[in-house]
């Protein structure tokens, strides 16, 4: 899997983080203070959306008064406690770190989440140390499935996509990186189960956790 790779690029939550499930409660306490029901497909209709594509899909389709920068903020201060508190990293992946950080391969995040969680979590872990680069959602224009967020964390990395390794939880993410021109190892999570063929069928590789990669 690493032949030839020069850089390791990882998405954050269902990836490098337990986090997937814990977005759908907040979209149901966010929304309940406006005594808004969450209505059946919202999860798949915003996945791989940046956080301010999704704050534009909120004010849009729930005709949320407050602007897009307090809906954001708001959501940071809900998920704030939880990433630094009670988020575990998936099961092998900071062994899997440290034996990218002993082959000198480096690493970096690319992720659709504000760049306040990224870093509150990733410290929270001390892991913050294994990512020379880090691309958010605050910094980009398109969200997942598009491939701006891969591709800016390879220049930023000085690495050719083509010598990327990407891991990515959802099909979205997948389809990112592949458009990125790089090849994807898709992680296995909880939420993402029902598109388990799918992820296989998309991505170059496939593991059930990263223990398999030690």
């Amino acid at each position: 899997m690493l032949n030839d790779i020069k850089a390791v690029l990882f998405d954050l939550d269902g990836t490098l983080v337990e986090s997937m499930s814990m977005w759908g409660d907040i979209d149901v306490d966010y929304l309940k203070k406006f005594h808004i029901p969450v209505p059946e497909g919202l999860q798949k209709a915003i996945e791989g959306l940046s956080m301010y594509q999704t704050a534009v899909y909120f004010k849009e389709n729930f005709a949320i008064e407050d602007s897009l920068e307090e809906i954001m903020d708001e959501w940071n201060r809900m998920a704030y406690e939880k990433y630094t508190t009670e988020i575990p990293l998936k099961p092998g992946a900071r062994a899997f770190l440290n034996g990218l950080k002993d082959k000198n391969i480096p690493c970096g995040i690319a992720t659709s989440n504000s760049r306040i969680l990224t870093e509150a979590i990733l410290k929270s872990h001390q892991v913050e140390n294994y990512f020379s680069v880090m691309v958010t959602g605050d910094e980009i224009t398109n969200g997942k499935p598009d491939p701006e967020v891969y591709l800016e964390a390879a220049k930023k990395m000085g690495v050719a996509p083509e010598h990327c390794l990407v891991f990515e939880d959802i099909p979205f993410g997948i389809i990112a990186g592949k458009r990125a021109g790089m090849t994807v190892c898709a992680v296995e999570d909880a939420y993402s189960m029902k598109d388990m063929e799918e992820k296989i069928r998309l991505a170059d590789f496939y593991i059930k956790s990263y223990e398999e990669l030690l």
